[in-house]
């Protein structure tokens, strides 16, 4: 307990799937979480799942793909605590086609949740914390897409690559100017949420037959769970992983082992 004692943290895609189980865990570790998504209901109830626990949580609603939101959602992070220290840029879209399906408007839909909500918050994160005067971190959530092909997912594992080689720059970029930020991404395989379901109902066949086809391509045997990536954004949160900058951090059960 208290990993990320007096730490402020914002989090998007925060009130689902992955983004919950980082929220949660973060509140449990002693961080103040700010959570940001365009569901507003189910954010709030996150809140109130936190700080029935003990925890210090918000909401905020927010697109990541927009730079005005980007700019209102820190603005009242700092008024709200007074400084930020650490970013999870989680909130994530796919899509399931291959580069001759791919319309132009689903491209710059994938593109502009994935890369450039991840630009965008790095681009303003780090405006917030450069001259916080303590060491700050960004996770930035890849995907093992984001570092091997995989058919019938080409706007999104395009979107995964960007994300993978934006942290290495970013991480860069900070460091030759000197601030006290990190950079690293986080690369999950398949992860057992809610878009399990509907992948399934899309393929028309159950949740546990889809789940043990998805787990048969992973050298481990079965597929993640949220808290298995939310331990990895914990730890690259902490200050525990204070030597570690431009990293690509695999939680993938063996799949790029192959």
């Amino acid at each position: 307990m208290g990993r990320l004692e007096g730490k402020v943290a914002i989090v998007t895609g925060g009130a689902r799937g992955i983004g919950v189980a980082t929220s949660r865990l973060f509140s449990a570790e002693g961080a103040k979480v700010i959570i940001c998504g365009r569901d507003e209901s189910a954010g709030r109830d996150v809140v109130g799942e936190i700080e029935t626990a003990g925890g210090t949580a918000s909401f905020m609603k927010m697109d990541v793909s927009r730079e005005a939101d980007w700019e209102r959602v820190i603005a009242d992070t700092l008024k709200l605590h007074g400084k930020l220290g650490v970013l999870v840029n989680n909130a994530g879209v796919t899509l399931g086609r291959d580069v001759e399906d791919t319309s132009l408007d689903e491209w710059n839909f994938v593109l502009g949740v994935n890369a450039t909500g991840v630009f965008l918050g790095m681009k303003h994160a780090i405006a917030a914390m450069k001259g916080s005067g303590e060491w700050c971190s960004i996770v930035n959530r890849s995907s093992v897409d984001g570092q091997v092909g995989e058919a019938g997912l080409f706007a999104y594992c395009a979107s995964k690559g960007a994300v993978t080689m934006m942290t290495k720059a970013a991480a860069l970029d900070v460091r030759a100017k000197g601030y006290r930020i990190r950079v690293n991404s986080v690369h999950p395989a398949c992860v057992r949420t809610s878009l399990t379901e509907k992948e399934a109902a899309d393929l028309g066949v159950s949740v546990d037959e889809y789940v043990a086809r998805l787990a048969a391509s992973h050298p481990i045997g079965f597929i993640g769970e949220p808290m298995d990536i939310a331990y990895l954004d914990l730890y690259l949160a902490s200050d525990e992983s204070k030597w570690v900058t431009g990293a690509e951090f695999n939680v993938d059960g063996g799949w790029t082992a192959q």
